[in-house]
């Protein structure tokens, strides 16, 4: 680890512990923290962060970490607050005027959420809106291909006679049909989740409206993929033949359009399962509302829902590190700059940008609650 002695410490990042139901992942690892330390920032961590997925208090230390007992304490002081899930109301009372915060956010379905942010005059950064020079969700990726994944590992589950399912195997056996699994949406959720769909055995079909996405999907994976064109007519045929649907559809930073309704869901196979991956946005069925890993799923015309909010907190361990590779050059941009020129100088950052003082500075989160919105560049002078 780089030497700190003598040099200034140009920012304090503060990491508090995850606070939302069955949520262990933490907003930084200890070598993130070392990275941040060596450049001469502090970082603080609230004790036990990260202790549910074997990175302890002394790790944290090691790495150059001072560990604090509340969460209290770390927003009292810190300039840039880190997290992995959006602030709950009790973190949100504690955000201070012009303190930042970097985390995942989903506001365009969260009213309560939008409005709390705003009156804390805080800035908040949202990991989802983030950009790359291709147009991608770099911050949201890692975490869209772990929930992708584990969309067709819990919906395999859910499927079982005795979690309420059709009791059908994804993979079936010789003799014995495989499962049906409908993919609506071709992006890095929907992809991983066809992946290991497919790699289970499963009769596998994705419908998205890139005509240039479908193809790509076709030439990468052939004829083991099924791949169809999104209009109102093929998602009903397909979803009402589906054993397994999984949602994997995003508008970046608005809510998730509702492909399925609660009469087309009336259609659907009694013991059917679907997976709303996209619930943290307000989810892409119309029946859908977000449930916990305490009480995973609810059945409604007797269809199996599943809608973990927060997915990749089941495997929190491999989640937290594939977080912290992905936002951490953006936290260092942050920290050496400091925030309101690091925003200024990268677009790609500046599109994370939802709130700034008090102020809306993203167009779908405006209109979803009817804020008005303001330029990024008019907030940043």
């Amino acid at each position: 680890m780089a030497s700190t002695k003598n040099r200034r410490i140009v920012m304090l990042i503060g990491v508090p512990k995850e606070i939302k139901n069955n949520e262990y992942r933490v907003g930084m690892t200890p070598a993130g923290v070392r990275e941040l330390v060596g450049l001469g920032h502090k970082v603080i961590v609230e004790t036990n962060a990260g202790k549910a997925i074997g990175l302890t208090n002394d790790m944290y230390r090691q790495a150059g970490a001072e560990i604090y007992e509340l969460a209290s304490e770390i927003f009292a002081v810190a300039e840039l607050i880190i997290k992995v899930k959006e602030p709950q109301a009790q973190e949100r009372k504690m955000l201070r005027p012009q303190q930042s915060l970097f985390t995942y956010l989903h506001l365009a379905p969260d009213f309560e959420q939008t409005k709390d942010l705003v009156e804390s005059n805080s800035i908040c950064i949202a990991y989802e809106t983030v950009t790359d020079k291709v147009g991608g969700l770099p911050l949201l990726a890692p975490m869209s291909e772990v929930a992708g994944r584990m969309s067709v590992q819990a919906g395999a589950h859910a499927l079982e006679k005795t979690q309420g399912g059709m009791g059908i195997l994804l993979a079936g056996v010789p003799g014995v049909s495989p499962a049906k699994v409908v993919v609506l949406g071709g992006g890095v959720v929907g992809i991983n989740a066809a992946r290991i769909a497919m790699g289970m055995g499963a009769d596998v079909t994705i419908i998205d409206k890139s005509l240039a996405r479908l193809k790509e999907l076709d030439e990468q994976f052939g004829p083991q993929l099924k791949t169809i064109y999104s209009t109102t007519d093929t998602v009903e045929r397909a979803v009402y033949r589906a054993d397994m649907v999984v949602g994997a559809v995003l508008v970046p930073g608005a809510t998730a359009p509702k492909l399925v309704t609660k009469p087309m869901l009336k259609q659907m196979k009694d013991g059917a399962v679907i997976i709303d991956v996209a619930i943290d946005q307000g989810g892409c069925f119309e029946s859908s509302y977000p449930t916990t890993h305490d009480e995973p799923t609810y059945i409604e015309e007797g269809v199996i829902h599943y809608c973990v909010a927060n997915m990749p907190g089941g495997v929190a361990r491999t989640s937290t590190f594939a977080l912290t590779n992905a936002t951490l050059p953006f936290i260092i941009d942050l920290a050496n700059k400091g925030i309101d020129k690091a925003l200024t100088e990268d677009e790609h950052l500046r599109r994370g940008l939802n709130i700034y003082q008090g102020k809306v500075a993203y167009q779908a989160v405006a209109e979803a609650h009817d804020y008005p919105y303001h330029e990024t560049a008019d907030l940043l002078g």
